[in-house]
């Protein structure tokens, strides 16, 4: 137990530049406590003490605003940044060096017992504030999940999910030589494809009212009557324009 915490706090001490000193992580820090107090919580449910676990899980949510169900896996080194507000349910499964933000919830979908109903995280992932991630699928290793997203699908390893219902964005061209930390889930260089999906069509609408209004000037300037234009000499005879045209 005391490998596991003295790993903790080297986390957290690496990935929040909030923090000064191991002393002000180990007495400061409410997601470590969570963490010590799930271990605990988790020991005596593997033994079968379902209700001491339950009871130690309580305490530990009244203390630090965290709700982590003693059935819940968790790795070595995850990081639970200031942590209120997060709930993870039974079957959930965190792996090595995950970071999860304040208000995230690992829930469950089925209503069905000894199921899997809560995601598996896999090595290396970021789950940004407010993020709900329901299901019992897999976010792969090194995905990163934004604020507020809700994802209720699997997210293929080193991506990054936003939006609700989540979806994957698509990484630039250009990358950076080494992956940094991303902060709360949030990914430089990414595009989002709904986004790029309304700017081509902005795009395209705008180009389309230029050729119209090239084509109404060219109209104007042969004289012709062009919407409701009566300066023009001569009113616009459209089936003299389609014949024109075929």
């Amino acid at each position: 137990m005391f490998a596991h915490l003295r790993e903790d706090i080297a986390s957290v001490l690496q990935r929040d530049p909030a923090a000064r000193s191991k002393l002000e992580v180990l007495l400061c820090y409410p997601g470590l406590h969570a963490l010590v107090l799930h271990r605990l919580a988790h020991r005596c449910w593997r033994a079968k003490f379902f209700l001491l676990a339950r009871f130690i899980s309580y305490f530990s949510r009244w203390l630090t605003g965290i709700e982590i169900h003693p059935g819940a896996k968790f790795g070595r080194r995850v990081f639970i940044d200031h942590g209120i507000g997060v709930v993870i349910g039974e079957t959930a499964e965190i792996g090595d060096d995950c970071t999860i933000y304040q208000g995230v919830t690992l829930g469950g979908t089925s209503l069905y017992r000894g199921v899997k109903r809560h995601p598996t995280l896999e090595a290396g992932v970021v789950i940004g504030a407010g993020a709900k991630v329901l299901g019992g699928f897999t976010v792969g290793a090194g995905a990163k999940v934004g604020s507020n997203a809700v994802v209720i699908k699997p997210v293929p390893a080193g991506a990054t999910a936003v939006g609700n219902p989540a979806h994957v964005l698509e990484p630039r061209a250009e990358r950076e030589d080494k992956p940094d930390f991303s902060a709360y889930g949030v990914t430089r260089n990414m595009d989002d494809p709904v986004s790029k999906a309304l700017h081509a069509l902005l795009d395209h609408v705008a180009e389309q009212d230029k050729r119209i209004d090239a084509l109404a000037t060219r109209l104007k300037d042969a004289g012709l009557c062009v919407e409701g234009d009566t300066s023009a000499k001569t009113p616009l005879d459209c089936d003299y324009l389609n014949r024109i045209v075929d």
